[in-house]
């Protein structure tokens, strides 16, 4: 009797779950399951058709071996496939930004709760831009909008730039390489921000995939982790029209630091929102 092939898909998941599982990935099916999506080019539906006892050919299958391989010492998923979902968009990714994460849009659904009526806003500013994920999920809610990305990252602006492009609004979306809004003069109907906020200390303690992959630079919040929310408020009130609104991430335990440090600055806080976890997640600063 035939034994079955191991490069068969059931055979080379199982083997993949199984070492991710070992190295401590969670999910680690799914995992696999995109991953091998990813190697033969098609998605979970596609895999799906494809048949369990379907064989890989030889390059398939030694492109998978090695994508397991990166996943298994943690490279995040994202860097690996080249591209992650964010609000309705997709996005390219690289390892000179942060990967987007669903508890960001925490902040657009801040901001559309803030400014109802989508015609009122025209100019947006997005700091430390990173793949641009901010600013073009902005730009798609608010179709009258234009917007400017920063990021102190050459390669992070070129990055954002044609993900603009790749979602169709390249036409309204200009991105730049420099310190937070050095060369900017003020008029923004909105700020938004995703800045670097995890205490120094804290950061070699984060999970792997942020450890050892991502971009300390933009992790990297200073010893209390607030740093750059005392640049960002300074020029809250030279950036903003009048009325005019910001909407920062935050991390853990700065509900009140970051509020208290707008407040200081002659600032309104409206809102402190969660994310999906019912972590506060979006400050709501408004300049009166």
């Amino acid at each position: 009797m035939n034994s079955t092939p191991t490069t068969t898909v059931r055979a080379v998941l199982q083997d993949a779950a199984s070492r991710l599982s070992a190295a401590g990935v969670d999910d680690a099916l799914r995992e696999a399951r995109l991953l091998l999506a990813h190697a033969l080019g098609t998605d979970l539906s596609g895999l799906l058709l494809r048949g369990p006892e379907t064989a890989l050919t030889s390059e398939e299958a030694a492109r998978f071996g090695q994508d397991v391989g990166r996943r298994a010492v943690r490279e995040p998923l994202a860097f690996i496939t080249g591209e992650v979902g964010f609000w309705t968009l997709t996005l390219r990714v690289s390892s000179a930004t942060l990967i987007p994460r669903p508890d960001s849009e925490t902040l657009i659904d801040a901001l559309c709760a803030a400014m109802p009526d989508r015609t009122k806003v025209a100019s947006i500013l997005d700091l430390g831009t990173g793949t641009g994920c901010l600013l073009l999920a902005a730009l798609s809610e608010f179709p009258s909008a234009r917007g400017i990305g920063v990021d102190l990252a050459p390669d992070a602006a070129v990055l954002a730039r044609g993900n603009a492009a790749l979602n169709g609004l390249g036409d309204r979306a200009a991105f730049l390489a420099g310190s937070w809004a050095d060369a900017l003069e003020g008029g923004f109907d909105v700020v938004l921000s995703n800045p670097p906020y995890i205490p120094q200390a804290d950061i070699a303690g984060l999970m792997p995939e942020v450890a050892d992959f991502e971009p300390h630079r933009a992790l990297d919040g200073g010893p209390d982790g607030l740093d750059a929310y005392r640049v960002l408020v300074a020029l809250l009130p030279r950036l903003l029209k009048p009325q005019g609104l910001a909407v920062f991430e935050i991390g853990v335990g700065q509900d009140e630091s970051v509020p208290a440090l707008a407040h200081a600055r002659g600032l309104r806080v409206d809102d402190v929102r969660r994310d999906y976890g019912g972590h506060p997640r979006a400050v709501v600063i408004r300049r009166p």
